[in-house]
């Protein structure tokens, strides 16, 4: 695959599971393509042969030209987020850019719903019809478990074990992990798999657990269409996408005591301090409310 074709899907990747708006997603792509266009320039075709020292040549051609530190330090981030992605998706065995300092930056507070907003959210599908079946029990799932996007479309029928109550998910760089489903998402997809799949399948098999219409797998692309349906549906004005119900997964399960640990596992995060971040939702909440409900605040 070409390095035009890999900016592609990233940026795809960036509208469809990470929710980015379109300004931030121009930015990116204008960013990646002064990259790419540097690349070109020095004859490298193949994204496999950039190194640091390429990365860090570019930076300093952008410094040359006088551009503001913030500006520096977005293109970078840009291409440490491409080449991360690069190497998610196994394009690349190694990140050139992972040991290239990043600058300070205020951290993003991930979106998220209240409760009620996630019942208003979950009630809208209409589960007389198969595809309303299908919509509810991917949306429970989702929620219950806190899964990505890609994780969620990507479950096979034998990933999941009813009677116990738990999945297996295969998350980044193919890393295996069970989570406990719960009790209503496992009602959902008992109801699914017993009436609505069949209806969609018609007569043809699948080992994908959640199917569209034709019977062929749920893209990633088709489940965001759906979630922005319902979002619509239920009249929320938040800009939700997969990766909300993920983050009021793990905000949901803080919020209610849960450990940091627990909640890491279930995520799939390797690294602590990806969760923690969510450590910095609750305590926003909290100060919200001490502000609207003290007397003295």
């Amino acid at each position: 695959m070409t390095i035009v074709k890999l900016l592609d899907e990233f940026l795809n990747y960036l509208v469809v599971e990470r929710g980015l708006s379109k300004n931030t997603l121009e930015s990116y792509s204008r960013d990646l393509n002064k990259y790419l266009d540097y690349l070109e320039k020095n004859k490298i075709a193949d994204i496999k042969e950039p190194s640091s020292s390429h990365i860090m040549a570019f930076i300093y051609t952008l410094k040359q030209k006088g551009l503001a530190t913030k500006t520096t330090a977005r293109n970078l981030v840009a291409i440490k987020m491409f080449y991360k992605f690069l190497v998610n998706e196994n394009y690349l065995e190694k990140n050139p850019a992972t040991r290239i300092d990043s600058p300070k930056t205020w951290v993003k507070l991930p979106n998220t719903l209240a409760l009620n907003e996630v019942e208003m959210l979950l009630d809208q599908p209409d589960t007389n019809s198969p595809l309303g079946m299908r919509d509810s029990a991917m949306l429970e799932l989702l929620y219950a478990t806190g899964l990505r996007v890609s994780e969620l479309v990507s479950l096979s029928l034998n990933s999941i074990n009813l009677e116990v109550g738990y999945l297996i998910a295969f998350g980044k760089g193919n890393k295996e992990r069970i989570v406990p489903i719960g009790n209503q998402a496992t009602q959902k997809l008992k109801e699914y798999l017993e009436s609505a799949r069949k209806k969609l399948l018609k007569n043809s098999s699948s080992p994908s657990l959640f199917v569209n219409r034709s019977g062929n797998s749920l893209s990633r692309q088709g489940f965001w269409k759906v979630i922005k349906k319902y979002t619509f549906k239920a009249g929320i004005k938040k800009n939700i996408t997969p990766h909300t119900l993920r983050h009021s997964f793990a905000t949901h399960l803080l919020e209610r005591g849960a450990d940091l640990r627990s909640v890491q596992t279930m995520l799939g995060h390797v690294d602590i301090s990806t969760t923690q971040i969510y450590t910095h939702v609750t305590r926003e909440r909290l100060k919200k409310l001490h502000n609207q409900l003290h007397p003295r605040a």
